[in-house]
């Protein structure tokens, strides 16, 4: 049985399987320095974009990262990388870039002055993400055909 220090193998799509802990060194380094690097990504998109009252820049970087996660688990699925790369950029990377607590702040923030924009921005942001994620999910999986 799995315990506390060990994992079971995750299989993929092509029966490979990834053995990797989560408190690994490289793990634990690269998750974090993705971590900073992607919220680092995110603030520099905040400042550099316009801002017209609503929250195009949040939409944006979680559609984004949305797709870019689903084609790392694509090629990821595909190809041998290092056992920190994964986590390095999916939860690392791309955790701090895309931002779930700044949405639900946003929907908070426009639900007083403008109800309706806040309505639309909180369904259609989870429908973009999805949206986004089978689309480039699926492009990866052709693309690596």
């Amino acid at each position: 049985m799995y315990g506390r220090d060990t994992l079971p193998p995750v299989s993929s799509s092509t029966g490979a399987h990834h053995h990797w802990h989560p408190s690994h060194p490289r793990t634990l380094l690269a998750v974090a320095a993705g971590g900073a690097v992607g919220a680092v990504l995110r603030w520099a998109l905040e400042v550099a974009l316009p801002t017209t009252g609503l929250p195009w820049v949040t939409l944006l970087v979680n559609v984004v990262g949305c797709a870019a996660l689903a084609v790392l688990v694509v090629h990821d699925d595909r190809h041998r990388h290092p056992r920190w790369l994964r986590p390095g950029v999916g939860t690392g990377l791309l955790g701090g870039f895309t931002t779930f607590s700044t949405y639900a702040v946003q929907v908070a923030a426009l639900s007083g002055p403008q109800p309706r924009v806040a309505l639309v921005y909180l369904v259609v942001t989870p429908v973009l993400c999805v949206a986004a994620a089978g689309v480039a999910g699926a492009l990866a999986l052709r693309a690596g055909r």
